[in-house]
């Protein structure tokens, strides 16, 4: 049976940390001197009134959480955080609909990147600041954040950490969830200070390179200019996201053993990793030879924007250089492709993970296999490590439902009204937390600002339930989550 009091305590306690981070904001727009300093108050006050009113409902609540409650927190927690992280946009009337201002949220927090503002130029600093300090939050989990600072605060860490975690295989650093989830945050903490000091030597500004390394690091695809990383036209810019981007769309687990560890050769013998290089290799020199034999691009150039592309798809992050929309339309299989296969699995990236592709590999090569080998038995190996056979039925199970889930938002799409190329990349996009759809009406360079008010709240939940991988979601609307035994 689900204890109410304890799921209200933990999310009470939570908000405390989102009102920490308004209140930064506040400082930040106090700083500025813009027009936004009332409604990061306002939020505040309010986020951290929230805060006490759910922390005495769960006032005589335990604080260890059973599988359930995990399940249930972990949920609840991204559409509350949501809920009360658009009250800035609200308040401030730049977003004045709730439908987009919890679009937009909802696309920071699971670091999906569409957006609904078609002017963000017009916006003040600490709300550009917001926008991408959601998707630097959200980037490896809210509740994960909090083990890694405040362990304490969320009992029953473990069972927290695998209803937030991505990828079918838990790897484990240490023995205590805590330091695995401190070690991790370093790492994404050097990735992130990284990136800001490499666009501050290639000459972008301190508060452009601040935003976008947030952004990059969590895998996001908010930017401070409308015409994202183009706006700038430096190619050593856009060969320094790409860089970022890749590292963000890796194991942290792996980079934490290759520069804390010096264990350099797990990197080239890692199964996933050598798969996400071969699908960008091969994604890139397609589009780079569709851009130079079909729509006149120089070598160089071709090679950059279709090496970007491919990365910023593949990894979800959704940042653009060039207008994807207008490319010879077979890169856009090569790009949908990128999308629904996503990058490693422990990385801030969503998508089918590049781990799921291994498996599928490998059990279809077993499947020849045991054609000319009947009576064989045929174990799944990943890294020299055999693959319990429970996990394969799970995979089957997510793939299936991903891809259902998919057909049917781009249907509703559909019959709302969207034309058919943009509603399947759409439901594709929000599921795999990319950001750009692939089409004329709505491309890669546009925001999703037309969309019907309906089809907005669907892609809100397609968001939350890609980010956190499907089951998590859906498990709570089966019957059994809510039997008492």
């Amino acid at each position: 049976m689900v204890r109410f009091g304890i799921v209200s305590k933990i999310i009470g306690q939570l908000l405390f940390l989102e009102a920490g981070m308004m209140l930064v904001c506040l400082v930040m727009a106090v700083c500025y001197g813009e027009d936004d300093v009332m409604a990061f108050l306002v939020s505040m006050a309010l986020t951290t009134g929230g805060g006490v009113a759910l922390r005495y409902l769960g006032r005589n609540a335990g604080n260890e959480l059973n599988r359930r409650e995990a399940y249930l927190v972990v949920a609840l927690i991204w559409v509350v955080f949501c809920a009360f992280g658009m009250l800035p946009l609200l308040i401030s009337g730049y977003v004045p609909s709730v439908t987009d201002a919890f679009f937009e949220t909802m696309s920071g927090f699971t670091t999906t990147g569409a957006t609904i503002i078609d002017d963000v130029e017009h916006l003040p600093h600490t709300i550009l600041f917001w926008r991408s300090l959601t998707h630097w939050i959200g980037g490896l989990g809210i509740v994960f954040f909090t083990i890694a600072i405040l362990p304490s605060v969320v009992g029953g860490s473990i069972k927290v950490f695998a209803a937030e975690s991505t990828g079918p295989l838990k790897s484990k650093m240490h023995p205590r969830l805590s330091t695995d989830a401190k070690w991790i945050w370093m790492v994404y903490l050097v990735i992130t200070a990284a990136c800001v000091l490499s666009f501050n030597l290639a000459g972008m500004g301190l508060f452009d390179s601040v935003c976008f390394s947030m952004s990059i690091a969590g895998t996001g695809g908010f930017a401070t200019y409308n015409d994202s990383l183009a706006h700038f036209g430096s190619p050593a810019i856009e060969y320094i996201a790409t860089v970022f981007q890749v590292l963000a769309g890796m194991n942290f687990t792996l980079i934490y053993v290759v520069l804390f560890k010096g264990q350099v050769k797990k990197l080239f013998a890692d199964s996933e990793f050598k798969l996400f290089c071969w699908v960008i290799a091969l994604s890139t020199a397609l589009i780079a030879y569709f851009l130079v034999s079909r729509s006149g691009y120089g070598l160089e150039e071709a090679v950059r924007y279709a090496l970007f592309q491919t990365v910023t798809f593949i990894t979800t992050t959704g940042m653009f250089t060039d207008d994807a929309g207008s490319w010879p339309h077979f890169t856009w299989v090569v790009l949908g492709f990128c999308m629904f296969i996503g990058s490693c699995a422990g990385s801030t990236s969503g998508g089918f993970k590049c781990i799921r592709g291994v498996m599928v590999l490998k059990i279809i090569r077993n499947e020849f296999r045991q054609i000319l080998h009947p009576n064989a038995v045929l174990p799944i190996k990943i890294n020299r490590q055999n693959i319990q056979m429970g996990h394969v039925p799970s995979l089957l199970a997510f793939f299936v439902t991903y891809i259902l889930i998919c057909l049917f938002a781009a249907t509703v799409i559909i019959l709302s009204g969207v034309d058919d190329t943009n509603s399947i990349t759409i439901a594709l996009s929000s599921i795999s937390n990319v950001g750009p759809a692939l089409g004329k009406t709505i491309g890669p360079t546009m925001s999703w600002a037309s969309l019907p008010e309906g089809v907005k709240w669907l892609c809100s939940l397609l968001m939350l339930i890609g980010r956190l991988e499907i089951m998590t979601v859906l498990v709570l609307f089966t019957r059994g989550f809510w039997k008492e035994n």
